[in-house]
């Protein structure tokens, strides 16, 4: 039997599970990379229970399918547990890892059977049958041992003004920080005693819940705050699994954790779950909420608002939460941004035949010509064969990178990782490094060898980093000029650079000063899709000059929101942005553009379904009962600007100028 989980957490929780049932001769073990070297060889040839995830079995497991063909011979089984994670062109690739096992396993004689789970799946059928490109029955009967859960929707309170004068000159107040409202809840909780699993959106901020809520606790208690840690990705093995068991055992009473344990670790016996912040889907709210109320008791789950429009309106329309249904997982396997890659893998695995083409699905004919094209495969009469010494480098997750090492300069000890698309931000110099409660500076970032040289160090501030992103326009592939609106397909660069990071007293958030980083801009060249309104027809719609970056902005949130209608394509997979006067475009102008280096095909969808596509955007704003915008409409889950300058009315007389000078049949 072959077991995937999309996380090593998730994996090693069912082996352990695996292991207590102590099953005669199925020798169960996890192969991952943090499999040590000299278990491999033993795990090949002895283990009859495998547990990986995709990474591993696209990176290690197939290019080496020699070595594993006694396990593949006997290969009955493949699990794919939390099948919803694998969207997007994420999920793309791994569907075709999946039609690559397939191959392999039938060279051997062997068709194992796929079993999916899921307990947050809007289509399971639909959705597991893309992934696997097999028939699928669903089985949507819910028998899980549940106990009762509260949920509970909670806004932190405003501030107090800090003096009457200061009230005079500024009615605006703020409210207190989601962070140390859930660390306060989390100290609340576990002074009671209640078993609690904190879920933060970043790393340091599950840092700073657990580094809060122990302060707090041994204010109370001394020696209360060592029941409290923190988890979340970049920690070593060891200290992971010794989180874990912590929990597990009742050791610790509280966790802040990203959403590295979101995904359907059984902790049995916890009591509460609170999570600090939207987490961006509603199969994430019941993930996380599922946490808690495992053993079959009674169950409290919290979900704290930040002070941003989108969890400002959760809070107070609850039906936008429990009245609807889980997102439908979207993927597209045909896609040939992800195909072409992943036949070249198959090819270099073993050279590909006609019949791996029907395997393969739509597309792939195509696909494999354009590879013959560009050299990278060699037809001969027997098939295609990859032409190249080394394999291709494909990444399933797209994650910017090798993970750098944080170091301790004065001993040399490893104390994490951090992943190369996070390490300007989260590891630049002088940055405040975070682990399991202790403070480190950063003194040096060398990227080149993958490696943040740290000291420790208790400042009373703490560090953010401030990075800029600006758009250029390399070519234009096509376009439609329609009066006073364009609408282009075309290559663009996407730049964004960190520049500086801010010093804030830890106490009152106070800004102590503002130092400038010397670090490498971060270039992606894609593929996007944008139009341009002319300011004279926006002003004849009503659209006042200081309102259109509000409603372009508002546009731009929508339509990458219903693009999914035309594209199959996740919003986590495509970015925009809408600027005023663009110095290319000299015009108002939105963007949405494909957040993967080369393109995905999404752009492209949109131009050729554009009138379609901005109809359904119009249409969804103004049927929408809100008044002033939400996120069924144009507030957006992933915004980097706080939902900030958002104008609904304007964004609707936006897209009524665009859609009455656009050609109805589109491009």
């Amino acid at each position: 039997m072959l077991y995937l989980a999309p996380t090593k957490a998730l994996a090693a929780d069912q082996l352990r599970a695996v292991a207590g049932l102590e099953l005669d001769g199925v020798r169960p073990a996890c192969y991952d990379g943090d499999t040590p070297r000299a278990e491999r060889e033993w795990i090949r040839q002895h283990s009859r229970f495998v547990l990986t995830n995709p990474d591993m079995l696209h990176h290690g497991i197939l290019p080496g399918h020699a070595h594993w063909s006694g396990f593949l011979r006997r290969l009955a089984y493949v699990v794919i547990d939390e099948c919803h994670t694998y969207r997007g062109v994420f999920g793309s690739h791994v569907a075709h890892v999946l039609r690559r096992l397939r191959r392999q396993c039938a060279r051997f004689g062997r068709t194992p059977v796929f079993v999916l789970a899921s307990a947050t799946s809007g289509d399971p059928a639909a959705a597991a049958g893309r992934l696997t490109g097999l028939p699928v029955a669903a089985v949507t009967e819910d028998t899980s041992p549940r106990g009762g859960v509260t949920f509970a929707l909670w806004e932190p309170p405003l501030l107090p003004h800090p003096s009457a004068a200061e009230e005079a000159a500024d009615l605006t107040q703020i409210r207190r920080s989601a962070l140390r409202e859930t660390a306060d809840l989390l100290a609340d909780t576990v002074a009671e005693g209640v078993r609690t699993l904190a879920f933060v959106r970043s790393r340091r901020g599950a840092e700073v819940v657990a580094a809060n809520a122990r302060r707090s606790l041994d204010e109370a208690v001394p020696g209360l705050g060592d029941r409290v840690a923190a988890y979340r990705g970049g920690y070593l093995r060891e200290e992971r699994r010794e989180l874990e068991r912590a929990l597990l055992h009742g050791d610790l009473l509280g966790l802040a954790s990203t959403n590295a344990l979101e995904l359907g670790v059984d902790l049995v016996g916890l009591d509460a779950v609170l999570i600090c912040g939207w987490p961006g889907t509603r199969a994430s709210l019941w993930q996380q909420a599922g946490r808690a109320g495992r053993s079959g008791d009674e169950a409290l789950a919290v979900l704290v608002a930040r002070d941003d429009p989108l969890d400002t309106y959760l809070v107070h329309h609850p039906e936008a939460l429990f009245g609807r249904p889980v997102e439908a997982t979207v993927l597209d396997p045909a896609n040939p941004y992800v195909l072409a890659p992943q036949l070249a893998c198959a090819a270099a695995e073993s050279p590909l035949t006609p019949a791996d083409l029907e395997l393969f699905g739509d597309g792939a004919k195509e696909a494999v010509d354009s590879l013959v094209e560009a050299g990278a495969l060699r037809q001969r009469p027997t098939g295609w064969y990859w032409r190249h010494r080394e394999r291709p480098e494909v990444d399933l997750r797209g994650e910017g990178g090798a993970p750098v090492c944080v170091v301790e300069a004065s001993t040399g000890r490893l104390l994490g990782t951090v992943d190369g698309g996070s390490s300007h931000f989260l590891i630049h110099p002088g940055a405040v490094y975070l682990h399991q409660g202790v403070s480190y500076v950063v003194d040096a970032l060398d990227l080149a060898d993958g490696c943040a040289l740290v000291h420790a160090e208790e400042p009373d501030w703490s560090t953010h980093a401030r990075d800029v992103t600006s758009l250029s326009v390399v070519s234009v592939r096509s376009y439609v000029d329609a009066g006073p609106v364009g609408m282009f397909l075309g290559e663009v660069d996407v730049t964004s650079q960190v520049v500086s990071y801010q010093r804030r007293r830890i106490a009152s958030g106070e800004v102590i000063d503002t130092r400038p980083l010397d670090l490498p801009a971060r270039e992606l060249r894609t593929v996007a899709v944008w139009f341009t309104v002319s300011p004279e027809s926006l002003a004849l719609a009503g659209v006042e000059a200081a309102d259109i970056p509000g409603a372009l902005h508002a546009a731009e949130h929508a339509a990458i929101g219903l693009l999914p209608l035309m594209a199959t394509c996740d919003r986590w997979d495509i970015g925009g942005l809408s600027t005023a006067v663009h110095p290319d475009t000299e015009a108002p102008t939105v963007f949405v553009y494909d957040g993967h280096p080369g393109g995905a095909g999404f752009a492209e969808r949109a131009y050729g379904t554009a009138s379609a596509w901005l109809r359904a955007t119009r249409d969804a704003i103004a049927e929408c009962g809100c008044e002033t915008g939400c996120p069924s409409c144009v507030q957006s889950p992933k915004c980097g600007n706080g939902n900030n300058p958002l104008s609904k009315p304007d964004a609707i007389r936006v897209l009524d100028v665009v859609l009455a000078n656009l050609p109805i049949a589109g491009t």
